[in-house]
């Protein structure tokens, strides 16, 4: 399966106007797990109110692209984005991870429960 996967401290999409060149690179690369790092997302992703992670989050799941964000446990998440993560926890297509190899294995695990 393939992973399109973003390196730390790599700007990328930098607002949810963008998340459509995202998903066009995972589409044209046969891409169905997408892993990045809070600086491959805008500023605001992590600010609900901003609409960002709504929005991205939204539309990835349009075009069944799973989505992982490698973020430091010692990051600060608001109270309403822990919520957030509490509900996308049950649907499986969104997680949180302290380590890059932890959210591979997510992804490649989800993706392997899809393909049977």
């Amino acid at each position: 399966m393939v992973i399109i996967e973003k390196q730390p401290g790599e700007p990328w999409i930098k607002s949810a106007r963008n998340i459509s060149d995202a998903i066009e690179t995972c589409v044209n690369a046969r891409a169905r797990a997408l892993l990045l790092y809070p600086e491959n997302l805008p500023e605001k992703f992590f600010d609900l109110s901003s609409g960002e992670a709504g929005e991205i989050l939204q539309k990835l799941r349009q075009y069944r692209i799973r989505f992982a964000i490698v973020c430091p446990k010692a990051m600060p998440l608001t109270d309403r984005f822990r919520e957030l993560m509490i509900e996308e926890n049950r649907a499986n297509h969104f997680r949180l991870f302290e380590s890059a190899d932890a959210a591979r294995e997510w992804l490649l695990l989800e993706q392997e429960v899809a393909d049977e």
